[in-house]
């Protein structure tokens, strides 16, 4: 029963026939999560309160050298798109793409902005702090939700997976805690910001993800140019993507 319901969820993704309207909320999510995520990451570096472990790795980066975090970011993830293109065997798609320039011209953008400034009381990191982590899970789930791609990382440790069969949460574990010492070894902040994501990010993404599913399931339907996404019906003789009549 659970099978035929996750097929039930999955169908119409991959089909050549889709509307305008789909695509369009399927993009504008896209890249309204990772906006949203570049901000929770620019309060998190006002914070001071530490950091993701990737992005200690970026501001370490970034100390070390004349370019700016989100400059070191889109350069990591560059790297992690050609690794995970090799280990795969395939090119990366757009949503990988994407991710990798956006994010980081989106991270230097809000560090300009005189409106996200260096906080000096402690409740106003908290604020930073806080209100970045839940930015970024937010952002994320919203990202991830249309299924336009996995993130540059994320693509490292599926591309693992897929070809060695070594599990995601170890793959995931192993890479976080080599970046995150690598970063602090080369100046960048971790304290207790990265206690907190490194240990709540994962159940808070899983509910993001959920919840922007269902959304955008929810805002598809209203304009009824849904079929196929998550559990709708299919019309007769509609083609799927290899030209054969998925029903009818």
């Amino acid at each position: 029963m659970r099978a035929a319901d996750d097929a039930s969820k999955d169908q119409g993704w991959n089909r050549r026939y889709h509307t305008l309207r789909f695509w369009l909320i399927r993009w504008g999510a896209f890249f309204c999560g990772l906006a949203m995520m570049a901000l929770g990451i620019a309060m998190m570096v006002r914070s001071g309160w530490g950091l993701a472990p990737w992005d200690v790795l970026h501001m370490g980066l970034a100390i070390q050298s004349s370019l700016t975090v989100g400059i070191w970011l889109q350069s990591v993830g560059i790297v992690m798109v050609i690794i995970a293109g090799i280990i795969d065997k395939k090119m990366p798609g757009p949503g990988a793409i994407l991710n990798m320039l956006l994010v980081g011209w989106f991270v230097d953008r809000y560090l300009e902005q005189s409106w996200l400034i260096v906080p000096s009381l402690w409740w106003e990191k908290a604020f930073l702090m806080v209100g970045g982590f839940l930015l970024i899970a937010v952002g994320n789930g919203l990202y991830i939700a249309p299924r336009l791609g996995a993130g540059p990382r994320d693509g490292v440790v599926m591309a693992i997976n897929k070809r060695w069969k070594y599990s995601i949460s170890r793959v995931r574990m192993m890479m976080e805690v080599s970046v995150l010492l690598v970063g602090w070894l080369l100046g960048g902040t971790v304290f207790i910001g990265t206690v907190i994501f490194s240990i709540f990010i994962g159940p808070f993404m899983q509910v993001s993800i959920g919840f922007w599913e269902k959304m955008i399931a929810q805002w598809l339907r209203r304009g009824g140019s849904d079929e196929g996404f998550h559990k709708r019906k299919i019309r007769a003789y509609y083609h799927d993507g290899f030209g054969d009549k998925a029903r009818g």
